[in-house]
């Protein structure tokens, strides 16, 4: 079921009004079977896989919790991991490194018979593994208390908002607000719906809207040369982050009507003013997982400069991995690792450059530069992900530099009209991202301090805009495919 459906609307009221009609005790199985049918409503017999995740996740806890040395957990971790990991490498990733061993034993003329499964690719398999992992690493380490209801612990894992795209919860803090008491909450109820409604504008109005322009310019990139390329790329990089963070804040807001804390998983990206920085704001729930259950088992920059720096191409390279099974996403992590890395080494590449060109001196000259440069740079990476092949992004880059009959002609692949309105939500949304990263404080926060006058135009204003410029096309989000 997609967020941006007729059923969605349907069936968020309906599980909301019985969650606040049932007794507390009941309150786990409603949203277990809510999200269960949210699931089945894409594919019925993949549920199976989450049920086995975490029945065997269940077992590995409490087995793990009856030991108090790592030594007697380890054999139910590796059980864990082993399990979960194995699914994952299974649906995702198994044709994947068998297409690029076979390619290699053909090169050399060898036999190569291992065969390919036509598996269909469980959506969110990434995201409910990594949460579930989450689960046994922390009670292997004692961080956790193994949980024994077994179906508050299966709507951990399932828990229908943040199912399929996140963001990726950790156990320690999801699990207990299962058991407090949600009591109906007007103001909690009207941030959320907030939330929901910002996360649809971003995703209707903004993201669908951009995807027609990339998708065409992509998918015909031999008839685009120059600032179409180039537009499209820049689109693809606004596309991105709307359609995910809208994801995100569509669940983080639908829990939150119902009482629940998400965790932030984007925090304004595209006005970071270094790569660190931009890495701290996107993605958050998956860059702190991968820095908590890899980087610093691997070493960190506990190890000395050098290891530090080979743990974080590693890390990216891992981290492109996860974002798909291509060697175009492989590459596209291992570009983000080379531009922390090259950070590390410089003391920040865009310090660098303002201490050479003196805009050092200049310090709001040089917040903007160094964050369109941050921007520009993710962009440029950003073609690597989108291009199907790596032949196919040769291709792409040359045709951004190579000047054909219209190099300047932006509106060529989109009717200048919805050019128009794309625009002018870009430049609402970029207003409103500003206004939140001056006060440091989030749009749902400063609305709920204003007055009823201003708060009930802006809320109808988003409304109305979605229903008249969305595109109801029913696109699947992005990081749906992960």
């Amino acid at each position: 079921m997609l967020f941006n459906s007729l059923d969605f609307v349907v069936f968020f009221p309906l599980v909301v009004c019985a969650f606040f009609a049932l007794p507390q005790r009941f309150r786990w199985a409603l949203l277990l079977a809510a999200s269960y049918y949210f699931y089945m409503c894409w594919r019925a017999e993949y549920l199976l896989l989450i049920v086995a995740s975490t029945l065997i996740d269940y077992v590995s806890g409490l087995r793990m919790g009856r030991h108090t040395e790592r030594r007697g957990r380890r054999p139910w971790l590796i059980l864990s991991l082993t399990a979960n990991l194995g699914l994952l490498f299974a649906f995702k990733y198994w044709n994947f490194f068998a297409d690029s061993a076979r390619y290699w034993f053909d090169r050399w003329n060898l036999l190569y018979d291992v065969p390919e499964f036509q598996l269909l690719l469980p959506v969110g398999i990434s995201f409910y593994t990594f949460q579930t992992l989450s689960y046994s690493i922390d009670v292997y380490r004692g961080h956790k208390e193994p949980e024994r209801h077994l179906g508050i612990f299966a709507l951990y894992v399932s828990f229908f908002p943040q199912l399929v795209a996140g963001p990726i919860e950790r156990s320690a803090t999801l699990l207990p607000q299962f058991r407090v008491k949600q009591a109906w909450n007007w103001l909690r109820m009207r941030e959320g719906m907030t939330l929901m409604l910002i996360g649809f504008f971003k995703k209707l109005v903004i993201a669908d809207r951009l995807s027609l322009y990339v998708d065409e310019v992509y998918a015909n990139s031999a008839e685009y040369h120059g600032l179409p390329m180039w537009t499209a790329t820049w689109f693809f990089a606004i596309q991105v982050y709307c359609d995910f963070s809208g994801y995100s804040d569509i669940a983080i807001g639908g829990a939150r009507v119902m009482g629940y804390d998400l965790m932030t998983n984007f925090r304004r990206p595209y006005l970071a003013d270094s790569f660190k920085s931009f890495w701290e704001r996107w993605h958050i729930s998956l860059t702190t997982w991968f820095r908590d259950y890899v980087y610093f088992p691997m070493g960190g920059s506990r190890k000395g400069p050098i290891r530090t720096h080979l743990n974080v191409l590693a890390l990216f390279t891992l981290c492109g991995l996860w974002h798909g099974a291509r060697w175009n996403c492989v590459l596209w992590g291992t570009v983000n690792g080379v531009y922390l890395v090259a950070g590390q080494l410089t003391g920040g590449l865009q310090d660098t450059a303002a201490r050479l060109t003196g805009l050092a001196r200049l310090p709001r000259l040089r917040k903007v530069l160094a964050v369109l440069f941050t921007f520009n740079l993710f962009t440029i990476s950003l073609m690597i992900w989108r291009s199907e092949t790596l032949p196919k992004m040769a291709f792409n880059v040359a045709q951004a530099f190579t000047l054909g009959n219209d190099p300047w002609l932006i509106a060529a692949p989109m009717v200048p009209y919805e050019l128009g309105i794309a625009l002018l939500s870009l430049a609402a949304l970029l207003v409103l991202e500003l206004f939140q990263e001056k006060h440091d404080s989030e749009l749902v926060a400063e609305l709920n301090a204003r007055p009823a006058w201003i708060r009930w135009p802006v809320y109808y204003t988003v409304f109305y805009a979605i229903v008249i410029l969305g595109i109801f096309e029913l696109k699947e989000f992005v990081y749906f495919q992960f």
